[in-house]
């Protein structure tokens, strides 16, 4: 259906399209704010080894997967007696607990006590995602005294701190980027009716995006950060969309009917919302090469929202055009003013007629933004993503620095034979397997059945072979052996997150494969390892999908090779330039923040939605100088009309989005306030330095070449 089709249905029939998008959102609507209720964890989890092992571990070895620990301080001082008489009370209360199927109490461990200071291990039945009412009842249960002060932690316990800071994130969030966009709008427009619509426009897309992802979350797993991106990447490109329609009917009122305005509006604007909407979603469609559960399931809320969001601006908006016109009229300016009183002509004219220095200035200031890229440091979010008041992370702390030995990493082999029972051959291929380890230099321990029983496979095997003797030492066993399974946990040197460590555990996976008897890694290396290989040995699929399926969208639309290798570059240049702004204010801790890694899947989403609404601002003003051209055949011409009739428009539409993105930055969880201020920053400095600066001079620069192409391409 052609644009003018479109647009003459909704001058047409503009009441009955509004009735079907009021529908529409007050159906969806009712099931938005229950979202929340049908997340999942964060959906960072490889579906490889490290599941595997995990289900292993629990069932056959009863290592938890995901316990919950129990931190107690002494913080009177007491003796050890009393002491430890309060933790066993507190383990006491916990008892009958409905899931409850394992309690690992210091007093019955060695090392779960140091001075003051004792850890409790609680394993639940429960999903990670259903720990809240768990954690809930565990904190009403544990006694209230000052002798003692207990707190939780884990992964769960982070997790349902992380979600109920996400929701907090997000209000507070909506509260400062919604009326902040209105006011942008208003100040825009100059009247209240025509900043009216694209809010009503980005507030339909967003209600109605999380109400259909609230079926979706009956039917599939949604990471929990689905609940903050729909809301930031819905109200930035519905009001963007918005935006640039409800400009150019503004000014196409000026000298034709209505229905002629909305035609030309959208054959003109409609088609660059068309465009660029094909690009973001291109963008998204990249990121789903990445196998796993989060960036899967974020960039089907982005796409949704984004399907959404198109749609509205291309029906219901001009159904509410149609209506409002004569209001938006009453209240419109002039938006064909190029005089010398037209600030964005005078920006325009004054960089068109310096280009080489113009070209330069905007060189050095983007390079000096990029220069911090190379103290980039990734990391898997953890406790420290959470602020220091948050009690999952006091109590990670404490653990960690008094229980967990420093600079060293546990990794689980579970080593299995091919028959129901390991046989002798099997112990013996268990135990070269072991020498090995042994031998390792990185290596610092390696616990197994054998050290426990300090005796080589052969005489310990057949000892064993004796009901009496595997009855006296069934405790030791169970620990180490199940079935046709062995248990090996090994301590290595490292971090769990440093490269030796990861390296490390890939080249002993390679071991697995050509190994005598097969095996399995698990543990928190294996963890990070499995996540970082999903993501970074996919992301040049992702980047190759993204780029050559938008040069193809790009080149369709303007028949030019030069203006499309130049517009995805300066994208990719602005990109570049965010993230080191991105490693600047969080890596080296500038602007109050607190020095920390950037969580491994940000730089993903960020280059996944922001290169998208990049592209939005590329093919708005490209495509304005496009149709100047097209009319004039004057290259000069074109980009300085183009440049000075969309400027105003790109300003405040990167402005929205900065003030829909930006107050995320103030938010309690550091990967919010990260992607927050990343997406802010590529967008503020894509309208700014490249759009009105680097793209014009480039553009005046290269005159005719702007529109070349080879003929058969043409």
């Amino acid at each position: 259906m052609g644009y003018h089709k479109l647009a003459s249905i909704s001058f047409r029939y503009p009441k009955t399209i509004i009735f079907l998008w009021v529908m529409f959102f007050i159906f969806f609507g009712v099931y938005a704010p229950k979202l929340s209720a049908v997340l999942k964890d964060h959906g960072l989890t490889s579906n490889g080894a490290y599941v595997e092992v995990q289900h292993i571990l629990s069932s056959d070895f009863h290592i938890p997967e995901d316990p919950i620990i129990l931190v107690f301080e002494n913080k009177s001082h007491l003796p050890p007696e009393p002491f430890n008489q309060l933790i066993k009370l507190s383990l006491l209360q916990l008892q009958g607990m409905k899931g409850l199927s394992n309690v690992i109490s210091p007093l019955e461990r060695e090392g779960m006590i140091k001075g003051d200071l004792a850890f409790a291990v609680l394993s639940f039945e429960h999903k990670s995602y259903e720990m809240k009412p768990v954690l809930e009842e565990v904190r009403r249960r544990l006694p209230d005294t000052k002798d003692i002060l207990v707190r939780m932690t884990g992964k769960s316990a982070v997790q349902v701190d992380v979600n109920q800071a996400s929701q907090h994130d997000l209000k507070q969030a909506e509260m400062i980027g919604l009326p902040a966009a209105f006011i942008i709008l208003w100040y825009a427009f100059g009247g209240i009716v025509s900043a009216m619509i694209p809010i009503v426009i980005g507030v339909t897309g967003v209600i109605g995006t999380m109400g259909m992802m609230y079926w979706m979350g009956t039917r599939i797993e949604l990471s929990n950060f689905v609940l903050n991106v729909i809301p930031m990447v819905g109200l930035a490109l519905s009001i963007d969309f918005a935006l640039i329609i409800v400009s150019r009917f503004r000014e196409e009122l000026e000298s034709n009917a209505s229905e002629q305005a909305l035609i030309i509006t959208m054959k003109t604007a409609g088609r660059a919302v068309l465009v660029s909407a094909a690009s973001i979603f291109l963008g998204l469609i990249g990121v789903l090469f990445i196998p796993l559960p989060m960036f899967t399931t974020v960039a089907i809320g982005a796409i949704t929202v984004l399907l959404v969001s198109v749609c509205a601006a291309l029906t219901l908006l001009p159904a509410l055009l149609t209506v409002l016109w004569p209001a938006i009229q009453a209240e419109s300016r002039s938006l064909r003013d190029f005089g010398k009183t037209n600030i964005w002509y005078s920006i325009a004219l004054y960089v068109m007629k310096r280009p080489v220095r113009m070209c330069l200035l905007a060189s050095i200031l983007l390079i000096g933004c990029l220069l911090p890229l190379s103290k980039m440091r990734l990391a898997i979010p953890d406790a420290t993503s959470l602020p220091t008041g948050y009690e999952s992370r006091m109590a990670s702390e404490v653990y960690q620095a008094h229980f967990t030995p420093k600079d060293t990493s546990h990794v689980y082999m579970v080593l299995q034979g091919k028959s129901i029972h390991l046989n002798k051959d099997d112990w013996s291929k268990a135990y070269a397997v072991i020498q090995k380890l042994e031998r390792d230099t990185n290596v610092k321990r390696v616990e197994s059945v054998f050290s426990s029983f300090g005796m080589v496979p052969e005489p310990l095997y057949t000892r064993l072979q004796n009901p009496i003797i595997k009855k006296k030492y069934e405790a030791v066993l169970q620990q180490f052996v199940k079935g046709n399974r062995m248990l090996i946990h090994v301590t290595i040197q490292g971090t769990p997150a440093s490269k030796n460590t990861m390296d490390w555990v890939r080249n002993w996976e390679r071991e697995g494969e050509s190994s005598d008897i097969q095996f399995l890694l698990g543990g928190e290396s294996k963890y990070q390892q499995e996540v970082f290989d999903d993501i970074f040995l996919n992301i040049k699929y992702v980047c190759l999908f993204i780029l050559v399926s938008n040069f193809v969208v790009l080149f369709i639309a303007f028949r030019s090779v030069l203006i499309v290798l130049k517009t995805i570059f300066m994208i990719l240049l602005s990109l570049g330039a965010s993230f080191g702004f991105l490693v600047w204010v969080f890596v080296e801790g500038n602007l109050g923040m607190e020095p920390t890694h950037i969580a491994v899947m940000i730089p993903v989403f960020i280059f996944g939605l922001a290169f998208g609404v990049s592209m939005d601002y590329g093919v708005f003003l490209v495509s304005r100088i496009f149709e100047v051209y097209r009319q004039t055949r004057d290259n000069e011409r074109a980009v300085l009309v183009g440049l000075a009739s969309t400027s105003r428009i790109i300003t405040s539409a990167a402005a929205i989005m900065v003030a829909v993105t930006g107050p995320f930055a103030f938010g309690d969880v550091v990967g919010v306030q990260q992607l927050g201020i990343g997406i802010a920053a590529a967008i503020l400095i894509d309208a700014t330095l490249i759009r009105m600066v680097l793209v014009p001079s480039l553009m005046r620069l290269l005159g005719k070449w702007n529109w070349w192409a080879p003929k058969w391409l043409r």
